[in-house]
């Protein structure tokens, strides 16, 4: 039986038949098992003219108090930090998928105004933005949407981006030959984000854009376009 629980029981029996209190919490601690615990606790028979020998409600323990409340759970800053934590996970047991699915949760979790600013806080712009340069190409494809989520009309994770030196690697992700285009796809809407509204990280993608086409067939990459999609 939930430990929670059984203390909510607990109470709920020593407040509801003194006199029954005994018996009922003493099955109550040698028992798992609620039937048995709820049976044992209507074994003594409770007269209209026994003595009531305390008026005051014991005091319901922090753990009974949230399981009622529905409270005591991780808070989003936790499942944020939880989240990264599998994500960087190197246990072979650790798969894909466990990673993508908390990549999942991650980026729900940082729609969130608060939680995208909260990523400062918790230090975790530079897991994150690691991520960009992963070997696998779907925790990149991730790692960009993230970004993107993160910034999006949000000028103070804007500013935290370009101080982090988070737009290189989302300009090489979106010009890279040979990158898959789902995954440039996601760096071409954080750069989006990136950029809009804030021109520091306009001026600092621009830069970074003609360094890597520089020298390269424009018919590969338009940086006209590439601009065109950032606005």
């Amino acid at each position: 039986m939930d430990k929670s629980l059984n203390s909510l029981l607990k109470w709920s029996i020593e407040n509801t038949a003194p006199s029954t209190t005994p018996i009922a919490v003493k099955a109550l601690d040698n028992t798992n098992d609620t039937a048995t615990a709820a049976a044992a606790a209507t074994t003594t028979t409770v007269t209209d003219n026994a003595p009531v020998t305390n008026l005051t409600p014991a005091p319901l323990d922090r753990e009974a108090l949230l399981a009622i409340l529905g409270g005591g759970g991780p808070s989003d800053a936790d499942l944020m930090k939880a989240a990264l934590e599998v994500i960087h996970d190197t246990d072979p047991e650790n798969t894909l998928d466990n990673k993508l699915i908390a990549f999942d949760n991650f980026e729900q979790l940082i729609e969130s105004l608060d939680n995208a600013n909260n990523l400062e806080n918790l230090s975790l712009w530079t897991p994150l933005l690691s991520l960009l340069s992963h070997d696998e190409s779907e925790l990149r494809r991730y790692a960009a949407w993230c970004v993107g989520t993160a910034v999006q009309n949000n000028v103070r994770t804007q500013e935290r981006l370009v101080a982090m030196g988070g737009i290189p690697p989302l300009v090489t992700l979106a010009t890279r030959e040979g990158e898959g285009e789902a995954v440039r796809r996601k760096a071409v809407y954080a750069l989006s984000s990136a950029v809009r509204n804030y021109q520091p990280a306009m001026d600092l993608a621009s830069e970074e854009l003609a360094k890597q086409v520089e020298g390269r067939d424009v018919k590969q990459v338009d940086a006209g376009i590439w601009m065109r999609w950032m606005r």
